[in-house]
Parts: structure tokens; C-alpha cells; sequence
């Protein structure tokens, strides 16, 4: 190897092996670490379990369906059980072996319900959008879907006490579809995604049943508070949206507001305050004034 190149190669690894001090924050690991590559598989699998014959597999019929069935649920234990165990490293489990199977089984157990739920989903999408032909077709193109099996997912594994993977998960459908739904978020059933790009759901909104969202919906929060040692505080600070809400593009509620049922909030509106049932929040209309006052940009 050329001099210059050796003593270069050695001089930056030394460098990146003597600043531990300096970034203390990041972490060094003595074990394997969630693998974002598995984890993406797991999720493959878990549609290809879910929706048989329109991931994974394409050939299901009665005859193969417990067969394939028991394939995917086999190499998906198997997955979970590693995956799990790695995120293990970010909480105090002892016992990272029998953890990881039992929440792996336990995962596995829900299996049945998000189906249910996302079979709600699905007939809600459906239901909203004229242009839809069929059901199979929201599965296959909406990304609301693709968004809601990962969330669905992510969130038992989150209330199972599995700690980041269930962001990664979350994140993969993010980067995928422009949809950000954290996985603690509380999402009932029959929840209406429509287009979907620039959704974001914060961490601690409740949403309840046959509630539609539209494209550029933001449910954030608002400044946060922090303790006297300056960490954000932990705290509900996102909004609640109860049964039969609609909140139409481009719209953002923030903090811990609620937002009644059957109320319609329309587009482009900036909503800081609770609002009662069956309420229609919608802009002011555009005042119309001379040509002229707009000339140059005046009146603007």
C-alpha cells in the first residue's frame, strides 16, 4: 500500500477511535444492533400474513393458504425473536432470550386484531374516495395502507415495551410514503387516510373512530415545556380528535387541544384551541377589492 495512503488510513482511525470523550453521546454498542435491512423482512412478512396473495406469494388458494401462512409466521418469529433481542441493548432486559420470544409470541398474538383493524381501514379509505374502483386496489396503490400496516404493527411492539424498533418501523413506511405517524399515537378504528403526503401524527395524539385525515395534515405540538435541567418534559401535548372528525389539507392542530366529534375543519386552517362538537372550522372569505389596489404588489 502507497505510504501517503497508509498513513492517512491510520491517522483519521485514530482519530474516530480517541474521540470517545467528545461524543460521549453516541453510543458505543458490544452487541449487535437492530438491523433496519431484517427489519424491513419482518414487515414483509407481516403484509404478506395479513394480505395473502397480494405481498409475498402471489399464488394463495384454499389449499396452500395454511401452508404459506405457516411459512411466513415461522421465519417471522424467528426475525422478531433477533430483532427484538437487539433492541434489547436499548432497556434493562436481563433475560434477552426468553424477552425476546415471549414478546415475540406476544406480537404474533395480535396479529389477528391489526388484520381487523386494518380491514377497517381499508373499508374506510374505500368508502371516501369515489375514484377507488375496488378494495384491492386501495391495498395495492393507497399509501394510506402501507402507512397503516407499519403503524399498526409498530404500535403493539411499542405497547409490548419494545423500545426503537417500532420507530424504525414507523420511519421505513415514512420514507416511503411522506406519512409520519409515530407509533405511540392512539388511532381507533376505520381511519381514513386520503393521498397522504406530509401527514404527520405526533407521539401522543388520540384519534378515534372513523376520523379522515387529507393530505399535509399536520397533529403536532406546540413550544414544549423543560425541566430545570433543560430536557423537554414528557407530557401529552398533542391533539385529540374524537369519533367522525375530518381535517381537510394542509391543516395543522396543535397541542393538547380536542377537536369534537363530527367536526369538519377545512383547509389551511391553524387550530391552537379546543373546539366543540359537530363544529365547521373553515377560513374567512377572500375580501374583493380594486385592480388597481394590487398594482406593483401593493395590497398584498
Amino acid at each position: 500500500m502507497n505510504v501517503d495512503i497508509k498513513n492517512t488510513l491510520e491517522k483519521n482511525i485514530a482519530a474516530l477511535t480517541s474521540d470517545r470523550k467528545e461524543y460521549e453521546y453516541i453510543p458505543r454498542h458490544a452487541r449487535s444492533m437492530p438491523d433496519t435491512v431484517r427489519i424491513r423482512d419482518i414487515m414483509n412478512l407481516v403484509k404478506s400474513i395479513v394480505f395473502p396473495g397480494f405481498f409475498g406469494e402471489t399464488e394463495i388458494n384454499d389449499d396452500t393458504h395454511e401452508y404459506h401462512l405457516g411459512v411466513c409466521m415461522e421465519k417471522l418469529y424467528k426475525l422478531l425473536c433477533i430483532q427484538i433481542r437487539a433492541s434489547l441493548h436499548f432497556s434493562d432486559g436481563s433475560d434477552a432470550a426468553k424477552t425476546s420470544s415471549e414478546t415475540a409470541l406476544a406480537f404474533i398474538n395480535k396479529i389477528p386484531e391489526i388484520k381487523r383493524l386494518l380491514a377497517t381501514d381499508i373499508k374506510a379509505m374505500f368508502d371516501g374516495d369515489p375514484a377507488a374502483t375496488c378494495y384491492d386496489e386501495i391495498i395495492y396503490c393507497y399509501p394510506g395502507v402501507q402507512a397503516m400496516i407499519h403503524y399498526r404493527a409498530a404500535h403493539e411492539l411499542l405497547l409490548a415495551g419494545v423500545q426503537v424498533l417500532p420507530r424504525i418501523i414507523t420511519e421505513l413506511a415514512h420514507s416511503e410514503t411522506g406519512i409520519d405517524i409515530h407509533p405511540g399515537a392512539v388511532i381507533g378504528e376505520y381511519f381514513s387516510i386520503d393521498h397522504g403526503t406530509g401527514i404527520v401524527i405526533g407521539e401522543t395524539c388520540i384519534i378515534g373512530n372513523h376520523v379522515r385525515l387529507y393530505q399535509g395534515v399536520t397533529l403536532g405540538a406546540r413550544s414544549l415545556a423543560t425541566n430545570a435541567d433543560g430536557v423537554i418534559a414528557k407530557e401529552p401535548r398533542h391533539p385529540i380528535l374524537e369519533d367522525n372528525v375530518v381535517v381537510y389539507s394542509n391543516s395543522t392542530i396543535l397541542g393538547r387541544i380536542t377537536i369534537g366529534h363530527h367536526t369538519v375543519i377545512g383547509g389551511n386552517i391553524w387550530q391552537v384551541y379546543s373546539v366543540a362538537p359537530y363544529s365547521r372550522i373553515v377560513q374567512t372569505k377572500a375580501k374583493k377589492t380594486s385592480h388597481a389596489a394590487f398594482t406593483d404588489g401593493l395590497g398584498i
